[in-house]
C-alpha cells in the first residue's frame, strides 16, 4: 500500500495584489498537472506576480522543475514569477539543473512580496 501523499497545492492566496501559491510535499511526474493547471489558472488573471511557496516542498523532480518554467513563460514581465523559500533539496534542485538563475529566489514569501521586479 502506497503512503497517502498530501496535494502538491495546498493553498492559493492574495497577499497585496501578490498571487501566493504555496505547494508542499513532493512534486513529481504523478502530480505535475496539478501544479501545472494551478498556475496556468492564476497567470490568466495576470496578476502583477506570482509568488510560489517552496516551503514546505520536500522533493522536486525535473517534470515539476519543468512546469516551473512554463508557467513563468505565461507572465508578460517574467521577473513577476518568484520562488519563495526552497529547502535545501529543492535549492540543489534549481542549482544542478541550472534553474536558479532564471528565477528570483527568495528566502520568504514577505521577501519575494516586496520584492522589485
Amino acid at each position: 500500500m502506497g503512503q497517502l501523499r498530501e496535494p502538491p497545492v495546498s493553498a492559493i492566496e492574495t497577499v497585496d495584489g501578490t498571487i501566493v501559491v504555496r505547494l508542499a510535499g513532493e512534486l513529481d511526474l504523478y502530480n505535475a498537472s496539478e501544479v501545472r493547471d494551478a498556475l496556468t489558472s492564476v497567470a490568466e488573471d495576470k496578476p502583477q506576480r506570482i509568488v510560489v511557496d517552496l516551503s514546505k516542498v520536500e522533493f522536486i523532480d525535473s517534470t515539476a522543475l519543468g512546469v516551473l518554467i512554463e508557467a513563468r513563460t505565461r507572465l508578460e514581465n517574467r521577473r513577476a514569477f518568484l520562488l519563495a523559500g526552497p529547502g535545501l533539496e529543492t535549492r540543489r534542485a534549481l542549482e544542478v539543473s541550472g534553474l536558479a538563475r532564471h528565477f528570483g529566489i527568495h528566502d520568504t514569501v514577505d521577501d519575494a512580496v516586496a520584492a522589485r521586479v
